[in-house]
């Protein structure tokens, strides 16, 4: 099964065009509260998306999944509703799937599910090491739709110097096992277009995917930089690459047997980058 593609933005026009382009996904991406505390300095993104930028959204895409991305469970304060206010607010904005970020405890799980109340699918983000060591606890609660791995802060929580290190130490296997075991669809990281120059590409961590078992990903600000490249140039952007990336999926049903090479590989590659003697 051809991999769930989910493109973020708060652009009604670039919706659109990912949509007809063939993105499964429009990722409304509302999360803040400590993001940029823990991520100061990274080149990650910040979107800062908004309730608003949901409703237009939603009244633009008519194919394509709405994901909005919530805030960690948190109480109302001077600054920000609760939890539970501000997921009744995006549901009533028109979210398929909503997505909790950097949980750390079961409990924080089902105050989300219950805040949720069926209302719409539950995605949840596996971005802490916290929520690694209490997986199947967390695993094990009802109310969970999907569930997905987050690179960039998980392999921050670990010390770590590059986010695939996580595929190479086996901590994102370790994960993907437990989700097939507890019968999750899941997902991991980002990916840019294939064919990039550069030391771990696109069509390596594709292959990983498809190793693991893996069903989404989403496409990195590198795939398409809608606001790096004239409005022109986004559709050839986003059929060009997802062209690409049904490609190289084809590779890999046709050519299963290369997956294990391919991932011993990506380790060398991975020890190189981050300069680990083999």
């Amino acid at each position: 099964m051809a991999l769930k593609l989910m493109y973020i933005t708060n652009r009604p026009d670039v919706a659109l065009v990912a949509e007809q382009n063939g993105a499964d996904r429009i990722f409304v991406d509302m999360e803040y509260i400590g993001k940029s505390l823990r991520q100061g300095g990274m080149d990650t993104v910040q979107s800062r998306h908004t309730l608003e930028d949901v409703k237009s959204i939603r009244e633009k895409i008519s194919k394509a999944q709405l994901l909005v991305r919530c805030n960690p469970v948190h109480d109302a304060s001077e600054d920000y509703c609760s939890t539970e206010a501000e997921i009744d607010g995006i549901v009533s904005c028109g979210a398929d799937i909503i997505m909790l970020p950097f949980f750390k405890t079961a409990s924080e799980v089902e105050r989300f599910i219950s805040a949720v109340g069926g209302r719409a699918k539950t995605l949840l983000l596996f971005e802490t090491p916290e929520s690694y060591k209490n997986s199947n606890e967390i695993l094990a609660l009802s109310g969970i739709d999907e569930v997905y791995i987050g690179l960039n802060d998980m392999s921050l929580g670990f010390g770590m110097k590059f986010m695939f290190q996580l595929l190479a130490d086996g901590t994102v296997e370790n994960l993907c096992d437990k989700f097939k075991k507890y019968g999750f669809s899941f997902g991991f990281g980002g990916i840019a277009a294939p064919g990039g120059d550069v030391p771990l590409p696109a069509e390596r961590i594709i292959k990983e995917h498809y190793r693991l078992g893996s069903t989404c990903v989403i496409l990195s600000r590198s795939f398409c930089n809608a606001d790096k490249i004239p409005f022109s140039q986004l559709d050839a952007c986003f059929s060009d690459g997802i062209k690409k990336i049904r490609a190289e999926e084809k590779i890999c049903l046709e050519h299963p047997e290369h997956l294990e090479q391919n991932h011993k590989e990506v380790v060398e590659i991975i020890k190189t980058i981050v300069g680990e003697k083999a």
